[in-house]
């Protein structure tokens, strides 16, 4: 049995897969945040209540937002700031008594789609998450490639491509990278800073296709953006298939229009990659923890 757990800002949530990738249990509990110990009793009672309930003992995977050092062993890099320069894997290995695997979240997607998802069978898979903020995974031969540095993926901290008249602040420190224009939030802010109203990305979609103008011209810019963002991502790694998940992967018209809009950025006489909607959907994050162990 392997259990998955994914760690988030919010909630924390535990599955349990079956050798098949069955799920035998899924479940969630409230994320103690700015409280590192006890966000480790939290893991450790969901996990303890679980292999209780199966009556079994699992392999345990956990996918985090944000990466284990290579240098010091220590969580950097992670939006939930009071995971940063914390040994968060050993501690939970002392605490649980075996061996935990951590992989950044958006690896664990990936990780979920290419093993019995979306992109099942692909050699090379790339996830992306556009959501509250923008992630990336990249899957090789089924394994998550890290990388170097335990950054591997990290798309949304490089520069958008292209002319744009704004460069906003990231919270990396950094102007202009991709998720200063690809998440929800940034969506949002450039509408509002368009046309002076205030919606969230489902609105503006819905809006688009009632034939408001307005909401048209927003998702047309920032359809533009992507193609011109992932564009890069099929120079540099070629992938068979892109993945996409997070919350404004449910705009439908994306997949239809962003593979055409990257076409002149790429550098290619044909385009083989697949652009594919996530097939487990919110579960994939818990799922590819999981499979961390295959």
């Amino acid at each position: 049995m392997r259990l998955g757990i994914d760690l988030g800002g919010t909630k924390i949530e535990i599955a349990a897969l079956a050798p098949d990738g069955a799920e035998l249990l899924r479940r969630r509990a409230p994320t103690p945040r700015e409280d590192y110990p006890g966000t480790l009793a939290a893991i450790a009672g969901l996990v303890e209540q679980a292999e209780s309930d199966l009556g079994r003992r699992g392999s345990l995977g956990i996918g985090i937002p944000g990466a284990q050092s290579r240098v010091t062993g220590l969580i950097k890099n992670a939006n939930s700031t009071w995971l940063i320069g914390r040994p968060l894997r050993h501690d939970l290995q002392t605490l649980l008594r075996r061996e935990v695997r951590l992989a950044n979240d958006a690896n664990c997607f990936a990780l979920s789609e290419a093993c019995d998802g979306a992109a099942a069978g692909c050699e090379v898979v790339f996830g992306v998450i556009l959501g509250t903020g923008v992630g990336g995974g990249l899957v090789v031969q089924g394994k998550v490639l890290a990388g170097a540095n335990a950054i591997a993926g990290e798309w949304g901290h490089n520069r958008l491509p292209g002319d744009e008249a704004e460069r906003p602040r990231c919270y990396c420190g950094r102007s202009g990278c991709v998720e200063t224009f690809l998440s929800g939030p940034a969506m949002r802010r450039d509408h509002e800073q368009s046309c002076g109203e205030s919606l969230q990305p489902a609105e503006i979609a819905a809006r688009a296709e009632d034939g408001d103008t307005a909401c048209e011209a927003t998702l047309s810019r920032y359809e533009a953006r992507l193609g011109r963002a992932l564009a890069e991502v099929i120079n540099i790694l070629d992938p068979d298939a892109i993945v996409l998940g997070g919350g404004l992967s449910n705009l439908d018209r994306l997949y239809t229009k962003v593979p055409k809009l990257w076409v002149p950025h790429v550098f290619s006489d044909q385009i083989a990659t697949r652009f594919l909607k996530s097939r487990h959907g919110d579960a994939s994050g818990v799922r590819g923890a999981a499979w961390l162990w295959d």
